[in-house]
């Protein structure tokens, strides 16, 4: 049985608390604020009988954490240079950006390697993949994405007038891409792909998502959400980009959030056909919601290349403190390709994050494919060894 929960609400109610803030990132997924969320019998939110997130109950009073290892947040960011430029042109902002959204559109451009029209500027990319979900599925169709999978643009699908069609991922994490393709009907109206996927941390190869993207769009638009490819370090080398000068129905995303560290202010990107972003823009403006400040940060960022940098090393070396802590305590993991980190658990959910949120440690949960599973988010060293000392509180 289902219950629906005002998600304005919950969010008065819980996001004061350390259980309010750990369930805020799923709480607000969609563009509408005011739509209930479906919660089970206990108080646990059932995206697909493979996929449940726990959510805990809010503790009697506030607690303060002290490692926030829950929303993927770069824990270093912003740039030293973006930073700067926020200062600097903070005093412009009474003014719209239009002019200096263009400058960064045609920056952004030149980075991805395709004209200025090919890219639709947003809000973080989370702001983009709802609005494409608004424009795409308001005459109702189905959605066809991997099970478990980043759930905003699915979910704002699903609230329009969408049914989802969700694959299971393959044994080795990655997308089943020949399921995916198989799924494909008369009323698939766009395919989503996650890659790095969250809330999995896994990749999928990249010549055969490349070959699949440029055969399936050739049927039906591919949306392609590349938030974490950066952690890659050789990003656009991995990256989808490359299809749209072959003139393929693809759509790609980008955001600052990740490895620039600018997840508070908020700038992300599109990469698409300018007929597609036509389409989308025709409903709804992507660019509006960005600051001047925040459009001067962006570029700032981009220039600083040695930050970008800094950040690979130090997640990188965060995880491999994580795997090897995990291995000494006898846990496995998935290997992942992004910020942040999943290994099952051998306790439920829920009582897992009250018992870490009492360590002051915030993290989340999940039910994946009937097992229970964290999720790290990679933060400061310091904080990771919080996290590993908590876990060992918790889990003896």
């Amino acid at each position: 049985m289902k219950t629906n929960v005002n998600r304005r609400d919950w969010l008065k109610k819980g996001v004061l608390t350390a259980a309010g803030v750990m369930a805020a990132p799923y709480l607000t997924y969609g563009a509408f604020p005011s739509q209930p969320i479906s919660v089970d019998a206990k108080g646990n939110i059932p995206y697909t009988p493979f996929f449940k997130e726990y959510l805990p109950h809010a503790p009697q009073a506030p607690v303060e954490l002290l490692a926030k290892l829950n929303a993927n947040e770069n824990p270093i960011g912003p740039s030293p240079m973006a930073i700067a430029a926020m200062q600097k042109y903070a005093v412009g902002g009474n003014r719209y950006a239009w002019k200096e959204l263009y400058a960064l559109m045609d920056k952004i451009a030149a980075y991805e390697g395709v004209k200025p029209e090919s890219i639709m500027m947003g809000p973080g990319s989370s702001d983009l993949l709802e609005k494409t979900a608004m424009v795409f599925f308001k005459e109702g169709g189905n959605i066809i994405s991997a099970d478990p999978a980043y759930m905003s643009l699915i979910k704002v699908a699903e609230a329009t007038g969408a049914t989802w069609k969700p694959i299971k991922l393959k044994d080795d994490w990655s997308h089943d891409l020949a399921g995916m393709e198989a799924a494909i009907d008369s009323d698939t109206k766009l395919i989503y792909i996650c890659n790095p996927n969250n809330p999995t941390g896994s990749i999928t190869e990249h010549n055969e998502l490349l070959d699949f993207c440029s055969r399936v769009s050739e049927k039906v638009p591919v949306f392609i959400d590349e938030a974490y490819l950066g952690f890659l370090g050789e990003g656009l080398k991995k990256s989808m980009v490359s299809l749209i000068n072959e003139g393929k129905n693809v759509m790609i995303a980008r955001t600052f959030s990740k490895i620039q560290g600018m997840a508070g202010l908020r700038v992300g990107y599109v990469v698409a056909q300018p007929e597609t972003l036509e389409i989308i823009q025709s409903v709804t403006r992507g660019g509006m919601g960005i600051t001047l400040p925040s459009v001067h940060a962006a570029m700032a960022s981009m220039d600083d290349t040695a930050f970008s940098e800094k950040t690979i090393i130090l997640n990188k070396e965060c995880r491999e403190y994580v795997y090897k802590n995990l291995k000494r305590m006898g846990y496995d993991y998935v290997p992942s390709s992004t910020s942040f980190i999943i290994f099952p658990i051998e306790m439920d959910g829920k009582p897992f994050l009250e018992k870490m949120t009492a360590e002051g440690v915030g993290v989340r949960a999940f039910e994946i494919y009937g097992k229970n599973w964290c999720r790290v988010s990679m933060g400061t060293m310091d904080e990771m060894k919080l996290f590993t000392a908590a876990l060992e509180k918790v889990l003896v």
